[in-house]
């Protein structure tokens, strides 16, 4: 049994999560949430209410518990107002399908976009830059090709199954999902994503042709450790908020 002192602080989680997305470029104006699960049959989502001011000014109170068909997941969660995003769909199908995934992000980067609808895919060309986000690039950024708005189960399950048993798939003409154990790791997942987006747009406009990391440099990057790939790269994502708190 979650208890409240433990939803209040992922509450919190998920709120910095948006404004990270926010402060990062991923998720503009109103527009992107980030879920979480909380055990077998809910999760806490941000929502769509009367005091809602955007992604960037997220507070704990935007983030309300329901269960996964939308309805309130405990007393007064969706009083005043409040309800689910209309693609709560996106967030519920992959939690009912991927038991690996506790965290699911939904943003709208207009790089990725302009990257995906410009026939570049995410791709490893990048090293030491970003090494997380050069294996999560080796592994394959799926892409979802139809530009909906996924607000059902049948649409979700389209995007599920572009998804597969990777972390991340692109929404053509709309954004991407992200996945993750955690908030912190689902979010850094989507910026190292955008980052590889905007490399590969630049690379492209200079006349440049995108090459894939080869194999025997992609092995030599090390796996630096969750404390330094998630812990340190969150902290620092918090510590660029400080200025619009």
């Amino acid at each position: 049994m979650t208890t409240a002192t433990e939803l209040d602080t992922l509450r919190a989680l998920i709120s910095d999560g948006c404004r990270v997305l926010a402060a990062r470029g991923l998720a503009d104006g109103i527009l992107g949430h980030i879920s979480a699960r909380v055990g077998a049959e809910r999760l806490l989502v941000r929502c769509r209410g009367p005091r809602e001011r955007g992604l960037l000014h997220t507070t704990p109170a935007d983030i309300h518990l329901v269960d996964l068909d939308g309805r309130p997941g405990g007393p007064g969660e969706l009083a005043g107002g409040w309800r689910p995003p209309n693609e709560l769909p996106l967030h519920t199908e992959v939690l009912r399908t991927r038991t690996d995934v506790d965290t699911v992000v939904h943003a709208h980067p207009p790089a990725v976009v302009a990257a995906d609808l410009a026939g570049l895919r995410i791709r490893p060309i990048i090293g030491a830059y970003d090494i997380p986000g050069t294996r999560l690039a080796a592994g394959g950024v799926p892409v979802y090709p139809r530009g909906v708005l996924v607000r059902d189960r049948r649409l979700a399950a389209e995007m599920v199954a572009a998804l597969g048993s990777r972390p991340v798939v692109v929404l053509r003409g709309h954004g991407l999902t992200s996945t993750g154990q955690s908030v912190q790791e689902a979010v850094l997942r989507a910026v190292s994503v955008d980052g590889i987006a905007r490399l590969s747009l630049d690379v492209a406009q200079a006349g440049g042709v995108l090459t894939d990391l080869p194999d025997e440099d992609l092995a030599e990057l090390p796996d630096l450790g969750g404390t330094f790939n998630l812990d340190t790269a969150w902290r620092h994502e918090l510590a660029r908020l400080e200025p619009v708190r």
